[in-house]
């Protein structure tokens, strides 16, 4: 895969936007352990945002080979302006 010099939008095959889907629901579930890591202190393991953080990584990386044959779609600034 090449480096991206652009945003990637969320589409493509089947399982690409499924994996697009799933990492976005895991980012809501990170900020939300953040703000109750920030509530309660001490009883929320900091760990646990880090690993879903790794986690949508890992989708991201994911939903990009399940695109490799079409591959991703890139943002153009401008272009639906």
């Amino acid at each position: 895969m090449q480096a991206l010099r652009s945003f990637v939008l969320p589409s493509g095959t089947p399982a690409a936007a499924l994996l697009h889907v799933a990492r976005t629901v895991t980012r809501r579930a990170e900020r939300c352990t953040w703000a109750a890591i920030h509530a309660f202190g001490g009883g929320v393991n900091p760990l646990t945002a880090k690993y879903l953080n790794r986690l949508s990584d890992l989708l991201f990386v994911l939903a990009r080979f399940s695109n490799k044959e079409i591959g991703d779609q890139l943002w153009v600034p401008g272009a639906n302006r």
